[in-house]
């Protein structure tokens, strides 16, 4: 899988670096199918992906800790055309394009070892970015105070999407303050899907600590 090119860091993005599909016939295999199938065909085909993804942080992960980073997130494209691997420096320091190259250049070699993928792909590493995944219990302490949108997998209280601010996670549950001034206790095991938004003070302090400051709060 050789080395592509790298993308340009631009502030309310993340960086990343990119490497050519291998030369297997992935379009004639796709990951997803869902358009079409019957409902038990999908439960299939999306347990068969998270058991896939989870294969390939196994794989990762060794790598990705020992060179001094920390594994945010795996995730494929709709299509399962691309591999995404989020990644960012395990001391907090700003990440770079240089940092996703190196790493992209490793995972590739790892993950053309292992060959978990039964087809043809592209890599994409890149940083969280300012308006970052929560992916992690930590995450949703580390940026308390802060606004997040939260989606679950089924409805609680009746609503499944929530907005406020990050009052951070106790006890398994992640509390935020909504934006009519209520708060919502959300069990952090229904969470399918949670992101900072981006504010002036999110990108304030991401300034911050691209300049070495470190966080605001």
């Amino acid at each position: 899988m050789p080395f592509g090119q790298t993308a340009p860091i631009s502030a309310p993005s993340s960086s990343g670096s990119r490497d050519e599909p291998n030369k297997k016939e992935w379009a004639k295999n796709p990951l997803f199918s869902f358009l079409g199938s019957p409902p038990a065909q999908v439960v299939e085909t999306k347990t068969r992906v998270t058991e896939l993804l989870r294969r390939i942080e196994d794989i990762v992960a060794p790598t990705v800790t020992g060179m001094g980073f920390e594994l945010v997130r795996v995730a494929m494209s709709k299509g399962g055309g691309t591999l995404q691997i989020m990644i960012e420096p395990a001391d907090g320091s700003p990440m770079d394009v240089e940092a996703c190259a190196t790493l992209s250049r490793a995972l590739s070699a790892v993950l053309d070892v292992e060959d978990p993928i039964p087809g043809a792909y592209t890599l994409e590493v890149s940083s969280p970015g300012i308006d970052r995944p929560l992916t992690r219990p930590k995450d949703y302490a580390r940026w308390a105070g802060h606004l997040a949108r939260v989606e679950t997998a089924e409805p609680i209280d009746g609503r499944r999407r929530f907005k406020g601010t990050l009052l951070g996670l106790s006890d398994g549950v992640v509390r935020l303050r909504l934006e009519d001034g209520t708060e919502a206790a959300v069990p952090l095991a229904a969470v399918s899907r949670a992101k900072l938004e981006m504010t002036d003070a999110l990108i304030e302090e991401h300034r911050l600590a691209q300049q070495g400051a470190g966080p605001t709060h």
